[in-house]
C-alpha cells in the first residue's frame, strides 16, 4: 500500500498533539511526564519502497531497515543525541518548522512501505516484535499527521511552555561545555515559543483550537512561570548541579552568564506568551468542548480511538464497553459497602467518604509519608510477584507549586540511570481536602511499583533490541500495565480496610466512566456535567479531582481510552493462564514475560502471550 498525504497535510515524524508527543512519547501517562514531544531535527532523505521481500530475505531486510530506521531518528532527535554526548543537540529546542515536519513525514512514508514489503512470518520472535512495534509507531504517525496536532500543542495541565521545567530537572551538566550549552538552550526560549505561537495562529485560522477553557487554565500556568524568581528557580536548577571538582570562579561565571539569560530572554519570552494568550489565543478559541466541533474532528477523533487503544475499534464500541465496565463495577462496590457496616445509600456513602476527617491528611508531609509508607509496602512486596526488578530506584515527590493546582493527583516522571536521575513518583499535595487517603494504595502502585515505574524501568534495560523498543511508550500498554497493577495489588495485600478497597474500585470505575465520557464529549455531543455526573454519581474520587480529570479528557481526546483496553486484556490473560495451567501457573514468570519485551500493541501482545500459555502446557505434559 502506497501513503501519500493530503493536499491539506500537516507532515511530521512527531504530531504535537494536545501537547504529548505522537507515537515515540516515551513518557507515562505521557501523561507521565510534563514534557513536550520532540520533533524533527535535520531528518535524512526518505528511502525508495522496496518490492515484497520473501522469507529467505527477511531478515536481512528487517536488519537494514531498523539500521536505517534508527540512523534516521538519532539525526531527528534532540534528546538521544544529547544524551549521546552531543553538546550541539544540548543546547537546542526542537524544530517544529512546517518545511522540517513534512520532510519527516515523508520519510515516514517510506519507512512504513519498506516495511510493509517484509514478511514478519521470516523473522524471528524479537523481530516480530519489533516490526509490530515499528509498524504501529510508524502508521499512527503518518495517519496523524494530516490533523495538524501541532496548532494545540498544549493540554489542560502542560504543553511546550512547561517543558523548560522538565528539561531543567533532567539536565546535569558535567562539565564547562555542557553548562554553556544550558545557557543556550535557555537564550533559545524566545525562538521556541514563537514558532509554537505560529502554529496556534494557524489553529485560530482554521477553528482548530483548545477549548476555551483549556486555553485559560494554560494562561494560569504561564502566568504562575512569567515571574521572574519562579523562574530562577527553575532554569537555575542544572547550575546546582555542576560537578564538585569545578573551578569556583567558573561555577559563578556559568551561574551569572545562566541568571543573565534567564532575565534576557527567557523571562521575556514568557511574558510575550503570556499577553499573547491573554490578549490574541483565548478571546479567538471555541466554546465548544468536543473535538469532533472542529474541522475534520469527527474522523480526527476515530483515528485517535485506534491509536489509543492500539485496537481496530469505533467510538461506538468502546462506549458500549465503558457502560458495561460501570455497572460491573458498581455492583462490587454495592458489595464493598455492605462488608463495611455502612447503613446508608450508595450518595450518602460517598457523602461520608467525601467529608469525612478521618480520610484526609492535614499537611502536605503527611500526604507524602503517607504515599511513601504505601510505596515501601508495595516495595517489600516485589520480589513474591517479579523475578526480573530493575536497577533505577525513584523517589516520592510533590507536584511541583507551579503546576499542582491544575494537575492530576498523582503522576510518573520516568527516571535515567546513566544521569542519574531517580524515576519519580509524584503525589499532588495541592487542595488537601480534595486529596482522599482511601485511594492513595491504588494511585501508588499504579504511579509506582509494580505500575509505571517498574514497566518503564525494564523497557530501558532491555537489550538486543532497537532504541524504539526502548524508548516507545505505547499507552494502551503502560496504562495497561498501571490499571491492570492496582487489580495485583489485592494479592499484594496493599489493601487494608473496606474503604481502601472501595478506592480501589472507585479508580477503576474512573477508568470505566473514562470510556463513556471520552467518547461521550468527543463523539457523542455530551457536555462537560454529563461528563462529571458520571465520576460524581458512580465514585468517591473528589469533586476537585473530577473537575480536572474532565479537564483533561477535554483537551487530550482518545487517550483516557488506552487505560482499560490494555487493563481488560492483561487480565483476561491472566485468568487464562491461570485457568489452562493449573497448579503449574508461575505469576512471576507470567508477570516477567509480559513485560520483557517493552511495550507494544495490544494484539501483538495477546498473541505473546497465549503462544507463552501454549509452550508453558507443552512443558507440564512433559514433566
Amino acid at each position: 500500500m502506497k501513503y501519500r498525504l493530503a493536499s491539506t497535510a500537516l507532515s511530521g515524524a512527531c504530531v504535537l498533539l494536545l501537547a504529548a508527543c505522537t507515537p515515540n512519547a516515551g513518557e507515562a501517562d505521557q501523561g507521565s511526564t510534563p514534557a513536550m514531544a520532540e520533533s524533527a531535527a535535520q531528518p535524512a532523505a526518505p528511502a525508495e519502497a522496496a518490492e515484497t521481500v520473501t522469507d529467505s530475505e527477511a531478515s536481512t531486510a528487517f536488519a537494514s531497515l531498523v539500521e536505517e530506521y534508527e540512523a534516521w531518528q538519532m539525526e531527528q532527535s534532540l534528546q538521544r543525541r544529547a544524551q549521546a554526548g552531543d553538546v550541539e543537540a544540548m543546547s537546542e529546542w526542537p524544530d517544529i518548522s512546517r518545511e522540517t515536519l513534512d520532510e519527516s513525514t515523508q520519510a515516514e512514508i517510506a519507512f512504513l512501505e519498506r516495511l510493509e514489503a517484509i514478511d514478519p512470518e521470516g523473522l524471528s520472535r524479537n523481530d516480530r516484535t519489533s516490526y509490530d512495534v515499528l509498524d504501529y509507531l510508524l502508521r499512527y504517525s503518518v495517519e496523524l499527521a494530516p490533523y495538524y496536532g501541532s496548532r494545540m500543542p498544549f493540554s489542560n495541565d502542560s504543553g511546550f511552555f512547561s517543558w523548560p521545567a522538565y528539561a531543567a530537572s533532567s539536565t546535569r551538566p558535567r562539565n564547562v561545555e555542557q553548562a554553556e550549552a544550558w545557557i543556550a538552550r535557555v537564550r533559545g526560549l524566545p525562538g521556541y515559543f514563537e514558532a509554537n505561537i505560529a502554529w496556534m495562529n494557524e489553529g485560530l485560522a482554521d477553528g482548530f483550537t483548545q477549548p476555551r477553557l483549556i486555553a485559560e487554565l494554560a494562561e494560569s500556568q504561564i502566568a504562575a512561570l512569567s515571574d521572574l524568581d519562579t523562574l530562577s528557580g527553575i532554569l537555575m536548577a542544572p547550575m546546582e548541579q555542576l560537578p564538585a571538582g569545578m573551578d569556583e570562579a567558573e561555577k559563578e561565571r556559568l551561574r551569572a552568564e545562566t541568571r543573565a539569560a534567564i532575565e534576557e530572554a527567557a523571562l521575556p519570552a514568557f511574558e510575550n506568551l503570556l499577553a499573547y494568550f491573554r490578549d490574541t489565543y483565548i478571546p479567538q478559541t471555541r466554546t465548544s468542548i468536543g473535538i469532533s466541533e472542529v474541522p475534520g474532528g469527527r474522523e480526527y477523533y476515530q483515528t485517535l480511538v485506534r491509536y489509543h487503544t492500539t485496537l481496530d475499534t469505533s467510538p461506538e464500541e468502546v462506549h458500549q464497553r465503558g457502560l458495561n465496565e460501570v455497572a460491573r463495577i458498581r455492583a462490587e462496590m454495592d458489595e464493598v459497602i455492605e462488608r463495611s457496616g455502612f447503613e446508608g445509600t450508595f450518595a450518602e456513602f460517598l457523602n461520608f467518604l467525601r467529608t469525612d476527617p478521618q480520610f484526609y491528611a492535614e499537611t502536605p508531609e503527611e500526604l507524602l509519608m503517607y504515599a511513601s509508607w504505601i510505596a515501601k509496602r508495595a516495595d517489600d512486596q516485589m520480589p513474591r510477584f517479579f523475578g526480573h526488578l530493575p536497577r533505577l530506584s525513584y523517589g516520592v515527590r510533590p507536584v511541583p507549586d507551579t503546576m499542582a493546582p491544575t494537575y492530576t493527583t498523582g503522576r510518573y516522571w520516568p527516571g535515567n540511570l546513566e544521569n542519574g536521575v531517580a524515576g519519580g513518583y509524584m503525589v499532588n499535595t495541592y487542595n488537601l481536602t480534595q486529596r482522599p487517603l482511601y485511594t492513595l494504595p491504588a494511585l501508588t502502585v499504579h504511579e509506582a511499583v509494580p505500575g509505571h515505574h517498574h514497566q518503564i524501568s525494564i523497557a530501558q534495560e532491555l537489550e538486543d533490541v532497537p532504541d524504539f523498543r526502548r524508548d516507545s511508550y505505547i499507552t494502551a500498554f503502560g496504562e495497561g500495565w498501571g490499571l491492570y497493577t492496582e487489580f495485583l495489588a489485592i494479592d499484594m495485600g496493599l489493601y487494608t480496610t473496606p474503604y481502601e478497597e472501595f478506592g480501589r474500585l472507585t479508580y477503576e470505575m474512573w477508568r470505566a466512566c473514562r470510556l463513556v465520557v471520552d467518547t461521550g464529549m468527543h463523539y457523542m455531543g455530551w457536555t462537560r456535567e454529563q461528563a462529571e455526573a458520571c465520576l460524581l454519581e458512580n465514585s468517591a474520587l473528589a469533586p476537585h479531582n473530577v473537575r480536572t480529570e474532565v479537564e483533561r479528557y477535554i483537551s487530550w481526546p482518545g487517550q483516557a481510552l488506552a487505560y482499560k483496553s490494555g487493563e481488560l486484556l492483561m487480565r483476561d490473560l491472566r485468568a487464562q493462564a491461570e485457568e489452562r495451567l493449573g497448579a503449574g501457573f508461575d505469576i512471576r514468570a507470567f508477570h516477567d514475560t509480559l513485560l520483557q519485551d517493552g511495550a507494544m500493541p495490544l494484539s501483538a501482545l495477546e498473541a505473546k502471550m497465549l503462544d507463552w500459555i501454549a509452550d508453558q502446557e507443552a512443558e507440564l505434559a512433559d514433566e
